[in-house]
């Protein structure tokens, strides 16, 4: 692809943003890049926000991409580097050598050093942390030894902590002279006894509002969750959603405050989170604006082949009752009708049974009443489509026999969909397995099994 076809992919109107970035910019950066201009593009690039330059790299063209970290990778903030997803981070640090890296590490947050660290390979890992001061050394080393997706890796070890018997003006005293050393972002002082336990916290709004005398015994209030390091991140943004929190303290298996998680790393877990389940739901792991044909080929084929074996089945059941479709056309005609209303409400069941998994909303206690709820929606539902599809087959083929066979067709199979929709994903959770993997598959076959099977049969029954 040449730098014109990469330019007239991004549009003919410069002026239009369609991803944030302004285009007029966007294509000037292209064809710096084309130009290897590294003058340029540092003129270009480095006075931008971290964030936006890291949205421009992750939708212009590869090769632009390749040329950028070629020229001016080194120059680059490494909060650039932190902003980038996965796999154009770790295309983007097959140019920086290590002691280079080593120094961006500095300027980060240990989950950010920690997240940029664990995308190198063993061997270059190793000459990165070697390189890099014993402080960062150390604190990315602890965060690479906890799981990915715990709050061990989310947790920065920056924070500000003050003893019980310390007064306000102490405790401000004490952050102006750290000076530097404290985090870039921090919302709450963290109060601890002589065993680095937290038993309090303090936000400092409310710590800057009180008169230098007032002891932090009595400004406190207890921590509303205290983290343990290993709990899973989707759980820790549950913690926070549902307590309104904007930094949590995480605590090692002594019970010694060890970092803190803030909202901007919750934020993140969330999208990440729904985006994988909304992902999952329809049978695809990894997406990306940067895939390639193969890797989005591997997402998506198996499922693709579990829902050709369905289809098999279902359409084996159909081939059962072929002498009944022979003789009335209009069975194969209305017979699609059914299948498809059932599949969209098992599927709009399945959202919401899966949302409410994700969030938490949805457990044992109440499982009983949420079933009850979708079955008996699925039966209302399943009513007035059979009023509205018995009067269309009445109209259209003149049939009352055939307008009672759709109406209790559609009746039976909306309320099986919701049935489904609810007690599949159910079960997938009470087995262990992601609800939001398969459940799709699985409501989609049986509402089609359903649909065909009791239309079908029904029609043998009542007309033949």
């Amino acid at each position: 692809m040449t730098v014109m076809d990469d330019l007239q992919a991004l549009g003919s109107d410069p002026t239009h943003s369609e991803h944030g970035v302004d285009r007029s910019l966007t294509v000037k950066v292209i064809g710096a890049a084309g130009d290897h201009d590294g003058p340029l593009l540092r003129r270009l690039l480095l006075p931008m926000h971290p964030a936006d330059i890291a949205e421009l790299l992750q939708n212009a063209p590869k090769e632009t991409a390749r040329t950028i970290f070629n020229l001016i990778g080194e120059d680059l903030d490494a909060e650039v580097y932190a902003e980038l997803e996965d796999e154009l981070r770790e295309f983007a640090l097959e140019f920086i050598p290590a002691t280079k890296l080593a120094q961006k590490l500095e300027d980060l947050d240990t989950d950010d050093a920690a997240a940029i660290v664990a995308e190198l390979d063993d061997e270059d890992r190793a000459e990165v942390l070697a390189a890099a001061s014993n402080d960062v050394r150390v604190a990315v080393e602890g965060a690479l030894s906890f799981d990915e997706e715990t709050a061990g890796r989310l947790m920065q070890r920056e924070f500000v902590a003050a003893p019980l018997h310390w007064n306000v003006g102490q405790t401000i005293d004490f952050m102006r002279k750290t000076g530097e050393d404290l985090p870039d972002l921090f919302f709450d002082i963290y109060v601890v006894d002589p065993t680095m336990a937290p038993i309090g916290a303090i936000p400092v709004s409310k710590l800057m509002r009180a008169r230098r005398t007032i002891l932090l015994k009595d400004l406190m209030e207890a921590p509303e969750i205290i983290v343990d390091p290993e709990t899973d991140q989707e759980v820790v943004a549950h913690a926070f959603q549902k307590y309104h929190l904007i930094s949590a303290p995480v605590v090692d298996r002594a019970g010694r405050l060890t970092g803190m998680i803030t909202v901007d790393d919750i934020v993140r877990v969330i999208q990440e989170e729904n985006e994988e389940d909304l992902l999952a739901l329809a049978g695809v792991r990894d997406a990306s604006t940067a895939d390639s044909v193969w890797s989005s080929v591997k997402s998506r084929l198996p499922w693709l082949c579990v829902n050709l074996v369905t289809a098999l089945v279902a359409s084996f059941l159909i081939s059962t009752f072929q002498h009944s479709i022979e003789k009335i056309v209009a069975l194969a005609v209305m017979m699609p009708m059914v299948a498809s209303m059932g599949g969209n409400a098992g599927t709009q069941t399945l959202a919401v049974a899966v949302r409410a998994l994700a969030a938490r909303e949805l457990t044992p206690g109440n499982s009983a009443r949420i079933i009850a709820r979708e079955v008996g929606t699925g039966i209302v539902n399943g009513a007035v489509f059979a009023m509205l599809l018995s009067t269309v087959a009445i109209v259209w083929f003149k049939s009352v026999l055939l307008a009672v066979t759709i109406a209790l067709a559609i009746l039976l199979n909306l309320s099986i969909a919701g049935f489904a929709g609810i007690l599949i994903p159910l079960a997938l959770k009470h087995a262990g397995q992601d609800p939001a993997v398969s459940s799709g598959v699985l409501v989609t076959f049986v509402t089609d099994l359903v649909g065909f099977v009791a239309f079908l049969g029904l029609a043998t029954l009542i007309i033949l």
